[in-house]
């Protein structure tokens, strides 16, 4: 049976009023999340630092915890001398170039995004499985390698956020694009 658009359009609205104005059923199971329970799902860091946890880490604690957990893949100084995709440092002056090399040193804007990504995603066979701490110090030695901090830089919540990376100013935000 074919349906005229009209009557099939007219069909659906009749429908959907419908199913706004009943209520909606309730299955009988769950409960309502509480703070608590989200808690462990809430671990997003924000470019102006919020969201960092307490803890620190140094250069020196992070070169020993990369060598351990992330040379493999990343390369000793992470310079993954194959896959462009997975290099961390290097790229400097190439993002307007025909062959830019997209790596934290050269790409990324916010050093908090640096712990945000190792915090949720590495090492890649046990993400979320460093501490705090072990977290901060990773991520002060990558920035550490790409020139960023000194050797003697020890991050936490208060100096991560400060930290100013070379191309914070190459992005723009999208509340600006329309301007």
């Amino acid at each position: 049976m074919r349906c005229n658009l009209a009557i099939c359009a007219a069909l659906l609205s009749l429908a959907s009023l419908h199913g706004a104005a009943t209520k909606p059923q309730r299955l009988g199971f769950g409960a309502p999340l509480t703070a608590d329970a989200l808690k462990p799902f809430d671990i997003d860091v924000r470019a102006d630092g919020t969201g960092l946890p307490p803890g620190r880490g140094t250069v020196k604690e992070g070169e020993t915890m990369f060598a351990q957990s992330c040379a493999a893949c990343h390369g000793a100084k992470g310079e993954h001398p194959i896959s462009p995709s997975m290099r961390l440092t290097g790229g400097k002056g190439t993002l307007t170039t025909p062959n830019a090399v997209q790596t934290v040193g050269s790409y990324w804007p916010y050093a908090t995004t640096l712990y945000d990504y190792i915090h949720r995603a590495m090492p890649f066979n046990a993400p979320q499985s460093l501490s705090p701490d072990q977290v901060y110090a990773v991520t002060a030695y990558i920035l550490y390698l790409n020139g960023i901090v000194p050797e003697d830089q020890t991050l936490d919540a208060t100096s991560l956020p400060k930290v100013q990376m070379p191309n914070n100013n190459g992005f723009i935000p999208a509340y600006q694009l329309g301007k």
